[in-house]
């Protein structure tokens, strides 16, 4: 399915007022928790796989989870027909996609364009990060940070460098000041984007950096639009409450934004009569839509990025799983609800070379006969993709 058919418009036709606002003799559209569910996962791609190409894929969802670096290519096997690593592994080395931190103050792979729009408004995020760090508060006191961070844009420019290096050349510089502490200022004061092979699937390396100028020849937009990621942001997660906005985003103000934008959304209520917002066309399935099993990896922005994530847990208590789950690397959705997570018995590395038979354990709360089956179908396609060379065995425990 492609994007533009189910989600990355959002938009089918319909016979509604040109004004979606909502009609004060009727009131907000009632949706359930279901329709919340399915809703999100047809936006996210989990219903049906699209054969949209990958760098409009990663536009439309507003970037992928990136600080574990296998985490996107999963996340990207579980929304795309036929995706294979090099798709993504291609668009980082040709500087199309980049991994940098945006949103909540996380690595994120993002499209060059959006890393121009979404870097500048996570910098509150990321300055108050900075000062409030258990490791580095206080640190900056007396410290000149604009000349610091002219000093190491210069020093990145003339090649990545990593941690270490960057910390080294800091410490020649700044020999007064702690260096450890002025690296960390560079990755949340400067766009530091991250350059393969970190982030590669096949290659895999240590974390290697330069800014954004350097890396894409391009300044950050001075005046990005806040309204237009937030209007993204609804059609890739919607509905949405401006709580789950600001949960996604950790944008503070969000309350004004969704007022100055409602002319141009739908309004809906839940049972409990929180109130939701969504694009006014936007494709909400049917509550009993099938949903088939997805298996995610261990940070998916799609259990992420709303307050309340009841959409996907329904209530239940995972706290014994999570618990019992030493090392897992990710979760697994049964008609579109999250019921246990999934970790391989070797390091992930090993499973992808392939030299070692790749035994994936799943730990989950009890399932019916037949969702067993189907997540053991889904968990041969997972495997053939992370160890296509290798054996396979597949196990589920239920804890105590």
């Amino acid at each position: 399915m492609r994007i533009e058919d189910a989600a990355r418009s959002a938009i089918r036709p319909t016979k509604r007022p040109q004004n979606p606002g909502v009609d004060p003799d009727v009131g907000p559209d009632p949706l359930t928790l279901r329709q919340l569910n399915r809703a999100t996962l047809q936006r996210q791609l989990l219903l049906d796989r699209s054969s949209t190409p990958v760098l409009d894929v990663i536009r439309h969802l507003v970037g992928l989870q990136a600080q574990e670096p296998p985490d996107p290519y999963i996340g990207l096997w579980s929304r795309v027909q036929d995706f294979h690593p090099t798709e993504l592994e291609t668009l980082l080395l040709d500087r199309q996609v980049v991994r940098l931190v945006v949103q909540r103050g996380t690595v994120h792979a993002v499209t060059a364009d959006d890393c121009l729009t979404l870097r500048p408004l996570a910098q509150p995020i990321l300055t108050q990060q900075l000062y409030t760090h258990q490791d580095y508060r206080g640190s900056f006191d007396g410290v000149d940070l604009d000349n610091v961070m002219a000093h190491a844009s210069d020093v990145l420019a003339e090649s990545p460098r990593t941690t270490r290096q960057l910390r080294d050349a800091l410490a020649d510089r700044f020999p007064q000041h702690n260096a450890a502490a002025l690296a960390f200022a560079c990755r949340n004061l400067l766009p530091f984007i991250q350059v393969p092979p970190r982030g590669l699937w096949s290659t895999p390396g240590q974390v290697v950096g330069t800014t954004a100028a350097a890396w894409l020849g391009r300044p950050l937009e001075p005046e990005p639009s806040i309204d237009d990621i937030i209007m993204r942001y609804v059609a890739a997660f919607g509905p949405a409450t401006v709580r789950d906005a600001a949960t996604w985003s950790r944008y503070t103000g969000l309350r004004e934004v969704f007022d100055r934008l409602r002319p141009r959304l739908r309004t809906f209520r839940d049972e409990d009569g929180r109130e939701y917002f969504d694009l006014p066309d936007a494709v909400r399935p049917d509550a009993d839509t099938p949903a088939p099993v997805r298996i995610l990896p261990q940070y998916d922005n799609v259990l992420l990025s709303h307050a309340d994530r009841s959409r996907f847990t329904a209530g239940g208590d995972y706290s014994q799983i999570w618990m019992e789950t030493t090392g897992f690397l990710g979760n697994v959705l049964v008609d579109g609800m999250l019921v246990g997570m999934w970790r391989f018995d070797q390091a992930t590395r090993v499973v992808q070379s392939g030299t070692t038979p790749a035994t994936l354990t799943f730990t989950t709360r009890p399932l019916a006969t037949q969702a067993i089956t189907e997540v053991g179908a889904e968990a041969e396609r997972f495997l053939r993709f992370v160890s296509p060379n290798g054996s396979h065995d597949i196990r589920f425990r239920v804890p105590d």
